[in-house]
């Protein structure tokens, strides 16, 4: 029977096929299937926080208080990564500085806008009077679902897929696209997919294991962080598009590994200091200035 399957086996021609567009004109308005597909994301996201976020006990108009800064924050910081790990594209030998500032053509890294939305995302919270811990712990899940749905962004345009490989579900890749020297209908790795089913399972875990846990105190936050780095980890190892490295590995095998670990330490120490999850009176208030739950203002208000 084994026999037979392996005799089988290689005559069976399969294979994942590339889309032969990226880019619909209506009229004078370009349609990119990688900006649809970020905005796509985005709105997912967003939709997914704020039904956490009402969970949990808070206001469904304060997630899109805070998006409204931290969306553009993260946006920005995701190019900037990107320019910055990769800097030949613009200003090596035939590049264009100019482009860097091309955001809706594709190249967003996901560490910088991580950084900078938590940046834009501190000030929102600051400025509805919530805890940033908090409201990160409901976005978390929502944030790897809009990390998988952008890798469609990244089949569209046919790029940062992995090396070649003989397996069923090899990604075709258009001439153009392929790298100078393989020979045409080569196969490749398709390093969008692995990380798109990675992050969808990697939500669905995040999300069973709060439920079952009540985790908080932006433990979820670093659980996803924990989840991701490790996918992208091994996924990194497998691509062969230009970029930077450090010491033979890639800059981004580095940054998963030294912010995977982080992650790590980071769910371990605040579990033990905070187990549990908040009440919800203590979802309002900033995390360098705790707010106060009932029980505090009854003793407050208790004569001495």
């Amino acid at each position: 029977m084994t026999a037979g399957l392996a005799a089988v086996w290689p005559t069976v021609a399969v294979s994942i096929p590339s889309p032969p567009e990226s880019v619909w004109n209506l009229g004078p308005l370009p349609l990119r299937a990688y900006a649809l597909a970020i905005m796509a994301g985005i709105v997912v996201a967003v939709w997914m926080t704020t039904r956490r976020w009402v969970e949990r006990g808070g206001d469904a108009d304060t997630v899109l208080d805070i998006s409204f800064w931290a969306v553009p924050f993260g946006i920005a910081g995701g190019r900037i990564y990107h320019v910055i790990s990769s800097p030949d594209q613009y200003w090596g030998p035939g590049g264009d500085p100019v482009s860097a500032l091309y955001v809706w053509e594709g190249g967003l890294g996901i560490w910088g806008a991580i950084a900078l939305g938590a940046v834009g995302a501190w000030i929102g919270a600051r400025r509805a009077g919530v805890r940033l811990t908090v409201f990160a712990d409901a976005a978390a899940p929502g944030i790897l679902v809009a990390q998988a749905i952008g890798r469609l962004g990244n089949w569209f345009n046919q790029e940062l897929y992995g090396g070649p490989t003989t397996l069923p579900w090899g990604l075709e890749i258009a001439p153009q696209y392929q790298p100078i020297g393989d020979a045409v209908g080569t196969l490749y790795h398709p390093t969008f997919l692995y990380e798109l089913l990675w992050n969808l399972a990697g939500a669905a875990a995040i999300i069973w294991l709060d439920r079952r846990y009540r985790l908080g105190h932006g433990r979820v936050f670093w659980l996803y962080v924990a989840i991701y780095t490790a996918g992208r980890l091994w996924i990194e190892l497998l691509r062969i598009d230009p970029a930077e490295t450090v010491l033979g590995l890639r800059l981004n095998v580095w940054t998963s590994l030294l912010v995977g670990l982080g992650a790590l330490v980071a769910f371990v120490l605040v579990g033990r200091r905070h187990p549990g999850r908040e009440p919800g009176p203590q979802l309002h208030g900033t995390d360098d200035q705790p707010a106060h739950d009932q029980g505090s203002e009854d003793a407050a208000d208790t004569p001495a």
